[in-house]
């Protein structure tokens, strides 16, 4: 029975891989903003799916029911404008809320990224239905074969994507000036101040590039899956099981979570369908909610947290 369920598992280690690689690219903002400011932002999953609604917008041009013809950009391509747009969002966000939240008290950051959790629900539902809908494109349906592999493209795009931004996010951290006087602020705000450091202007650039990256995150995962407006729950759990496995706020930490909750996920199902268990499409989430529970019982500062 072992060797029967330990065949083929080429195929789910390869897949788990490579979706990891798209959980990098959900966490990467979290961990940023909870690297930085130490705060939890609860909104992260539905910004993300924010990004893929705007994604889906400008693919259809669909909207309250109807369809602008003048609309049928493809989903990577609208991050030229998706980008931008979620930067001001988060800059805004970081600005007049967030920073006003934390003088009253620890918790009113955490009510307000709710509440505009719920928002963002609630408009995505109002304009685009509670239907599910997903980014179809011809490249998001191809596969290729590697040997006796065969690879669905868009999940290597998912996993390339991962490393170029998180790639990107590292070297600007540690090169430039913004770069560094964010990680000051993270690991002392009140010497960063000392320093000539405006804390506050720093932290919203750092919301801000959190959302520019959950932008790019909300198109490949409309690419991967499908979505509706509820779906950033879910995909905010997943976040939080990849900066919790990786250690809050490293991004080297987010790889390697993104990862191991992806192997964790591809390989659980394999074992419940060779074992003939039913339930093994949803059943795989255990085994990557049980490898959570696992790392905060035995290391709970994280793989690479201090």
């Amino acid at each position: 029975m072992v060797p029967e369920v330990l065949a083929g598992l080429s195929d789910p280690i390869i897949m788990g891989i490579l979706l990891g690689g798209l959980y990098i690219l959900i966490a990467l903002g979290l961990s940023l903003v909870f690297g930085v400011m130490r705060l939890i932002n609860v909104a992260h999953g539905d910004l993300v799916i924010l990004g893929t609604y705007f994604a889906f917008f400008g693919m259809t041009g669909e909207i309250l029911g109807h369809r602008l013809t003048i609309f049928g950009i493809d989903p990577i391509l609208s991050l030229v404008i998706g980008i931008p747009l979620l930067f001001a969002i988060g800059f805004a966000i970081q600005k007049f809320l967030m920073s006003r939240a934390v003088q009253i008290s620890m918790e009113a950051p955490l009510i307000i990224a709710f509440g505009i959790s719920l928002i963002i629900q609630n408009i995505c539902q109002r304009l685009w239905t509670p239907y599910s809908r997903g980014l179809t494109t011809s490249y998001a349906l191809k596969s290729f074969s590697v040997g006796v592999f065969h690879i669905p493209l868009v999940y290597l795009l998912d996993f390339i994507c991962a490393l170029i931004v998180m790639v990107i996010l590292r070297e600007f951290l540690r090169r430039t000036y913004l770069g560094k006087a964010i990680n000051a602020a993270s690991q002392d705000r009140r010497a960063a101040q000392l320093m000539g450091i405006n804390t506050d202007r720093v932290y919203a650039f750092a919301f801000a590039i959190a959302m520019a990256t959950a932008a790019i995150a909300g198109v490949f995962l409309g690419l991967t899956f499908p979505f509706t407006p509820t779906s950033g729950v879910s995909f905010l759990i997943i976040a939080f099981g990849v900066i919790i496995i990786g250690g809050l706020g490293s991004v080297l930490g987010t790889f390697l979570g993104g990862l191991i909750l992806g192997l964790a996920q591809t390989l659980g199902g394999h074992v419940l369908n060779e074992l003939g268990l039913p339930g093994a499409a949803t059943g795989q989430y255990l085994f990557l909610y049980v490898m959570v529970l696992v790392v905060l019982g035995v290391r709970p500062q994280g793989i690479f947290g201090r």
